[in-house]
């Protein structure tokens, strides 16, 4: 059983897709152990973000992240990771497979409406970020 980190942008939050983008996940074997609606800080979202300090697109990512509330979410299934990310399709809305979550409701390839861990390692990593143990469930 794996846990990885699953992140509905602000462009989706704004859009009230929140319920379709979850039964997304409940109804591809993927169970919410944890979730939470945040407003990220620009400290919050410079340090998840960190990886990509020196790229160019950096300070928007951390404008975007910043503007509007994030729901963050831990998923449990098996191979949880994989299945996230095939759920959310191609990081360009424009490449993604048609009834992937990007494709159905991403504007762009910066507003691209979710964020999943893209790895074991990293989905640790961004679940601790995010929650403590004990509001896993």
């Amino acid at each position: 059983m794996e846990r990885t980190l699953s992140i509905i942008k602000p462009d989706a939050v704004q859009k009230s897709v929140i319920g379709k983008i979850v039964d997304r996940f409940e109804s591809n074997g993927l169970r919410i152990a944890a979730m939470k609606k945040v407003k990220l800080s620009a400290e919050d979202a410079a340090n998840f973000y960190a990886v990509h300090k020196e790229r160019p697109f950096f300070k928007d990512l951390v404008e975007y992240m910043t503007s509007g509330p994030v729901v963050v979410m831990v998923l449990e299934g098996e191979n949880a990771v994989a299945k996230n990310r095939e759920l959310m399709g191609a990081t360009d809305p424009k490449e993604a497979e048609p009834g992937t979550i990007r494709a159905d409701f991403a504007e762009s390839i910066e507003a691209n409406a979710v964020h999943g861990s893209d790895s074991l390692e990293n989905a640790e990593k961004e679940i601790r970020f995010f929650f403590a143990e004990r509001e896993i469930l």
